[in-house]
C-alpha cells in the first residue's frame, strides 16, 4: 500500500484526539498564572522578613525549583502538567521538571553514564540557546 501525504494526513487527523482550545488555554494561564502568584508570594514573605530584593527573588526561585524537583519525583507535576499543559512548562518550575524528569529516567544506567550523561537532555537546548541569545543581545547592546 502505497500512502500519500495526504492520506496520512487524513489518517492521523482521525486517530488524533480532539482538543477543546478555549479550554486548554484558559486551563494553561490559569495554572501557570497560579505558579507565578506563588512565587510574587513567596517573594513578598522572604522580603516581609528583612531579605532585600536580590537575595528574596534568589530564594523564591530555590524554594520553587525544590518544590517543582520533589514534585517531579512525587508524579504530582506530570499529573499537573497532564491537564495544564504549557502553563507548567513555562515557569521555572518546568525547567526543573525537564531537568528532575531526565536524572530520574536515566537512574537505571547509573549516576555517570546515566544521570550524568543524560541530565540535560529536554532542558540542554534552553541553556545553549539561552546562552547564545544572551550573547547575542550582550553583543548589540554594547554596539548601541
Amino acid at each position: 500500500m502505497n500512502i500519500t501525504p495526504e492520506m496520512y494526513s487524513q489518517m492521523t487527523e482521525q486517530v488524533s484526539p480532539k482538543s477543546n482550545s478555549k479550554v486548554n488555554v484558559s486551563v494553561a494561564f490559569l495554572v501557570g498564572g497560579g505558579i507565578c502568584v506563588i512565587g510574587q508570594i513567596l517573594l513578598e514573605i522572604f522580603e516581609y522578613y528583612g531579605l532585600d530584593r536580590t537575595s528574596a527573588s534568589a530564594w523564591t526561585s530555590i524554594v520553587l525549583v525544590t518544590a517543582s524537583a520533589v514534585c517531579t519525583g512525587l508524579g504530582w507535576y506530570q499529573k499537573l502538567a497532564k491537564h495544564a499543559g504549557a502553563g507548567t512548562l513555562v515557569p521555572i518550575t518546568g525547567f526543573s521538571n525537564a531537568i528532575s524528569s531526565s536524572a530520574i529516567e536515566s537512574k537505571s544506567e547509573g549516576y555517570i553514564l546515566g544521570v550524568g550523561a543524560k541530565i540535560f537532555t529536554i532542558a540542554g537546548p534552553v541553556i545553549l540557546y539561552g546562552l547564545a541569545s544572551a550573547v547575542i543581545y550582550g553583543i548589540i547592546f554594547y554596539i548601541f
